[in-house]
């Protein structure tokens, strides 16, 4: 009994074990479902450097988004507050713009307060017109200039930011010249102050050209006035053998006043003069005072200038500035010999097929007035002189004795009351002597001696009206000494 109820006892101890002790199986279940804490959120939540580095991040991304609205709110109210104008070199109100700060800051007091003088800033640039007299005498005139920074200036009450800008790197690929540009910043209820101060800006450009010969120079492929603009020379003042000066000057005008006619026959609108005859006629001066009548500048265009090739010849003559005569002098010693200049070979010149193509060729410009002079006429190839390049050819010669005493008369005489002469001479005692030298100027010729209006002149400058007899003959015996 016993046993039995032993062996009862155990099998109900055994019936009830899974409940209290676990299996193998019940251990791999219970092990699988119970939640283990991963990597990442170990790191995420166990390691402080991990959180700062973070926390930096973000502080960073909230920087970088400020900034970037920022800078596009700056933008947004520059786009609505300013307002930019920007000027190159290639333009010409660049040089107008520059020439007007510098007579405003020389012309404005300091204590002035409607323009700030910008020749307080450190960034300055001086320019220096050059003018060679035809005496040999030169004169210099410097100009300070904004250079290359920001300046501030105030203009009609408004403030302005004046930013001249240089590319270094980078150059004009004909000139050489370095780009350049000039921009104004000003509020944008201020536009219309621009248009304004470039117009002031050209007026007083004008004005200093008034009544004035501006003569051009090539630079590079562009034309550049060269020294300062020369007082226009009465074109009277030029003594020519009588008619010649008349027939010239008709001529022109006559060009100038059928451009019209021009385009309904497809006629190219260009015409071309030759002037031939010794040296010390007064052919080049002639040019200059009928320019100067016309109110005409004179662009001087020498074919042996050194790095002048066809290209740029063409380009030249074609770009040409408005109202303005093309004026070649010598024009036979142009084609005459080549020199050498460098190691590398002989420099790049214009050849005769070159200069041909550009007064009429296909590529050549139109609305163009081209005077050439020659001291020796002969030496002219044909296929240059014919019309359609040059159109008229005049001689000038030496001193004819209308001509002699014409000059004599006008150095020494006077036109009205308020005119002064030479010196004080009765117009009867004048005439006595204007007449003395025709008749021997005359009898000269006659000998067959000459001499040219440039050596009579001279003459006349340095001697007194009695005393020219006495100077005439001296000049003339030296001529024949030459001879």
């Amino acid at each position: 009994m016993q046993n039995g109820q032993g062996i009862s006892q155990q099998s109900n101890l055994g019936s009830s074990l899974p409940s209290q002790v676990p299996t193998p199986d019940t251990i791999t279940h219970v092990a699988t479902n119970t939640p283990q804490p991963s990597l990442i959120s170990s790191l995420i939540g166990d390691n402080p450097y991990f959180q700062a580095g973070f926390g930096l991040m973000g502080v960073g991304v909230g920087l970088t988004a400020l900034r970037q609205g920022l800078m596009i709110s700056s933008v947004a109210l520059r786009r609505r507050m300013l307002v930019t104008l920007e000027i190159s070199n290639k333009d010409p109100a660049y040089d107008w713009f520059l020439a007007w700060m510098s007579q405003q800051a020389a012309n404005t007091p300091k204590n002035k307060a409607g323009l700030l003088s910008w020749t307080r800033s450190h960034q300055l640039s001086v320019q220096t017109s050059y003018e060679q007299r035809k005496n040999g005498s030169a004169s210099a005139l410097f100009n300070l200039i904004a250079g290359p920074g920001i300046h501030w200036m105030r203009y009609r009450g408004a403030w302005m930011q004046v930013k001249r800008e240089r590319e270094t790197r980078s150059q004009q690929l004909m000139s050489g010249i370095p780009w350049e540009t000039v921009t104004l910043t000003t509020l944008s209820r201020d536009r219309e102050l621009f248009p304004e101060l470039l117009s002031e800006a050209r007026d007083i450009a004008m004005r200093t050209q008034e009544g004035k010969l501006v003569i051009h120079t090539p630079w590079g492929i562009e034309w550049k006035p060269f020294g300062l603009p020369r007082r226009k020379r009465p074109l009277r003042s030029v003594v020519l053998e009588e008619g010649v000066s008349e027939k010239v000057e008709k001529d022109v005008s006559a060009f100038l006043e059928r451009r019209q006619w021009y385009a309904d026959r497809g006629i190219p609108y260009r015409r071309g003069y030759l002037l031939h005859g010794p040296p010390g006629s007064g052919k080049s001066s002639f040019i200059q005072a009928l320019a100067g009548s016309l109110s005409y500048d004179i662009c001087l265009l020498n074919l042996s200038e050194r790095g002048l090739a066809d290209d740029k010849l063409i380009h030249l003559l074609s770009n040409t500035p408005e109202r303005s005569f093309v004026l070649i002098e010598d024009v036979d010693a142009a084609f005459n010999k080549r020199v050498q200049t460098s190691e590398d070979g002989y420099q790049s010149s214009v050849t005769f097929s070159g200069f041909l193509n550009a007064l009429d060729g296909v590529a050549s410009g139109e609305e163009r007035i081209i005077f050439m002079t020659t001291n020796h006429p002969e030496r002219l190839d044909p296929a240059l002189i014919r019309p359609g390049r040059v159109d008229l050819s005049v001689f000038i010669g030496d001193a004819s004795p209308l001509q002699a005493k014409s000059l004599f008369m006008r150095f020494y005489g006077r036109d009205n009351q308020e005119s002064v002469g030479w010196e004080d001479i009765e117009p009867a005692e004048l005439e006595r002597l204007g007449e003395s030298l025709e008749d021997f100027v005359e009898e000269q010729l006659h000998n067959g001696h000459r001499v040219s209006m440039a050596a009579l002149q001279g003459l006349f400058i340095r001697s007194s009206a009695r005393d020219v007899m006495d100077g005439v003959k001296t000049l003339f015996l030296e001529q024949k000494t030459r001879q």
